[in-house]
């Protein structure tokens, strides 16, 4: 038993994917945390890496059928899925999907092993067909991790209201993030230098918003206003400060807003006030850039959770966001380490309020460290995967759910 791997099945790098990204992370960890296992990965054809089996081919209706023998192959200690509505939907010459009915498949076929997933889109309020593959997931895994207290309570409600018996097999593991990326200020001199920024006429005070340009991830509001922002900020403290923004475009359905976006920072480049960055934001890179700012503004206008947010975390870098917005949200109230805003004033205040007070970046920096070391650092999150395989293997040996507590 001892030799048995964890067998994680997800998407994979070198796929840009933040749910490859996450499990590239929650592998390391959990491997920190399994000296004496293997874990191992089960990923879509272009995943790569020791260790990982890349033999999802979603072009194949039965792509399942293979995964479900690799699992037999490798007699796991556990097996550990990352769940994504888009990386288990098969589509058929039309272009009509399955409703992720091989995703069920599968955990139908390898429910004899300790099975969980973590699904990764859980919305407060969910559709009919959310709530209907979330009720047969639930049935079909000895344990499925949320990453939020909200989205345990807010599917009470939502199964009540249907009449359906709320799954008692659901467990809160908080997004991870990294507690090693934290560089101090005298460091700072030599990150902007590697990136040649030193060489730009950057402010020493900056204002980021970095990450992948997404439509949703709504950059124009800030832009929008930002010279507005520059020109009081530097009224009340005499101090120049900059946006920063900094990333690459993804998707390409998204290249419309990513060229007037990256039009819009030029523009405010020319001015002074402003800087564009174009990199990957994969590995050191991305917390790099992200350490250069003295706060993030991350006006996302529809996230569950956000890989963005772990790493601003991570920094314990002040931040502002939009609510009520799922998991933004959520982390927001419980680290007590950022600003929430609702309209584009209450943005524009919050920035300057922010900028101007130096005193309330450092109180909410606090918060965030200490949220990060006792809540949501990989080693407490790797600690609880362990629990959740425990509870699982021992469901999968006698047969009896896991029955755990409501949230209220």
């Amino acid at each position: 038993m001892a030799n048995k791997p964890i067998v994680m099945i997800s998407s994979y790098p070198p796929r840009l994917c933040g749910i490859a990204t996450f499990c590239e992370e929650a592998r390391e960890f959990i491997q920190k945390a399994n000296p004496d296992r293997k874990v191992l990965v089960i990923s879509h054809l272009d995943g790569k890496g020791s260790g990982v089996f890349p033999i999802i081919d979603m072009q194949r209706v039965d792509w399942w059928k293979p995964v479900a023998e690799k699992i037999e192959k490798l007699n796991p200690y556990a097996v550990h899925i990352e769940h994504e509505y888009g990386l288990y939907e098969y589509r058929d010459a039309r272009g009509i999907g399955d409703g992720n009915d091989g995703f069920l498949d599968l955990l139908e076929a390898i429910g004899h092993f300790p099975l969980i997933v973590e699904p990764h889109t859980v919305h407060g309020r969910l559709t009919d067909f959310e709530a209907d593959f979330i009720y047969k997931l639930s049935r079909r895994s000895h344990l499925v991790l949320f990453k939020c207290h909200y989205q345990k309570w807010r599917l009470d409600w939502t199964f009540q209201g249907r009449g359906w018996a709320l799954p008692k097999n659901i467990m809160v593991v908080p997004h991870g993030a990294r507690s090693d990326k934290r560089w101090g200020t005298h460091e700072i001199h030599n990150i902007r230098e590697a990136f040649g920024l030193n060489k730009t006429d950057l402010s020493d005070h900056v204002v980021g918003m970095i990450g992948w340009i997404q439509s949703n991830k709504r950059w124009d509001i800030l832009l929008s206003m930002w010279e507005d922002i520059h020109n009081e900020i530097k009224s009340r403290t005499g101090q120049d400060w900059d946006l920063l923004a900094a990333g690459a475009m993804r998707d390409p359905n998204h290249r419309k807003d990513y060229e007037e976006w990256k039009s819009e920072v030029h523009m405010l480049e020319k001015k002074g006030i402003a800087h564009y960055y174009e990199f990957i934001p994969r590995g050191d890179d991305y917390y790099k850039i992200m350490a250069i700012c003295d706060f993030i503004v991350l006006p996302s206008i529809d996230e569950t959770q956000s890989g963005t947010l772990a790493r601003i975390i991570s920094l314990n870098k002040p931040y502002i966001t939009t609510a009520p917005m799922e998991g933004l949200t959520a982390q927001t109230l419980e680290s007590e380490g950022g600003l929430l805003f609702t309209t584009k004033e209450m943005l524009r205040r919050k920035v300057v309020k922010l900028a101007t007070d130096e005193r309330l970046r450092l109180e909410l920096g606090e918060n965030l460290k200490r949220y990060l070391d006792h809540v949501v650092c990989w080693e407490v999150v790797a600690r609880r995967y362990n629990e959740a395989y425990k509870l699982a293997r021992k469901a999968a040996r006698t047969g009896q759910p896991v029955v755990l507590d409501l949230e209220f």
